[in-house]
């Protein structure tokens, strides 16, 4: 059991390294002819991720990841592409970011933001309880928490997700530990607020951030996509145009 356990430790560590060097690579671009290279290595990993999931076969997985490796050396070999690989140990002490959210319907905005969170370091997650949804959005989730969680869990960029604790909101994030939190563009808290909550639990060093952009689309967020499907399919529901 130990050693399976090692096994899948170092099948996460070697696909986080892999998923780090194919960001680095698709950032600095590849010739056109060698994308369909970058697409198969993509999938290998992700192949690989599946079967880190839940613990199904991280010997499969290392299979895998151990494919897209080759591929994407093969670009290095070719002259097409400058490749930074990170040692085990420097993934493993990748800082330890955390974000939150109610992940109700996941968009594009939500892929961004974790995306965001992962060119940061490790990305731990809070998934909003049932609770907290009704009482900061004023009615009931879309989903409830136990499937939120299960679909946050398997999305590219997450290491852990978590469900939040009903009431107290910086218990999980003491249970963690971040060397920073994110926050979305208009996500509360104010950071003045958190930082001056945070000290109170003894965390005064954990950084905080927020990502000032947005990813601008017509269904990039949950409020859109539930207006959207209330006028396509509840007509009998008057339903404010959208600004």
């Amino acid at each position: 059991m130990v050693k399976d356990m090692d096994i899948a430790e170092r099948a996460r560590l070697y696909v986080e390294s892999f998923r780090l060097a194919l960001m680095d690579v698709v950032e600095r671009g590849v010739p056109e002819e060698y994308k369909a290279l970058i697409e198969q290595a993509t999938l290998y990993s992700m192949d690989a991720e599946y079967y880190l999931s839940e613990g199904r076969d991280p010997v499969a997985a290392l299979s895998c990841i151990a494919y897209a490796e080759g591929l994407l050396d093969s670009l290095k070999y070719l002259g097409k592409a400058e490749i930074s690989w990170r040692t085990s140990s420097e993934v493993a002490n990748r800082l330890k970011v955390l974000v939150a959210g109610g992940f109700e319907v996941i968009h594009p905005g939500h892929l961004y933001f974790l995306r965001e969170a992962w060119k940061r370091g490790r990305v731990y997650v809070i998934v909003a309880r049932d609770s907290s949804i009704r009482k900061f959005k004023g009615r009931d989730p879309l989903v409830p928490e136990g499937q939120r969680l299960q679909v946050v869990s398997q999305l590219p960029y997450v290491y852990k997700a978590i469900l939040g604790d009903p009431s107290d909101f910086l218990k999980p994030v003491v249970e963690v530990e971040p060397d920073l939190i994110l926050l979305g563009p208009d996500q509360w808290p104010a950071e003045s607020f958190l930082k001056e909550e945070l000290c109170k639990k003894g965390l005064c060093k954990v950084r905080i951030e927020r990502v000032r952009e947005r990813l601008e689309g017509k269904l990039y967020s949950t409020s859109m996509i539930l207006k959207s499907i209330l006028k396509k399919y509840c007509k009998h529901i008057d339903v404010e145009p959208e600004a």
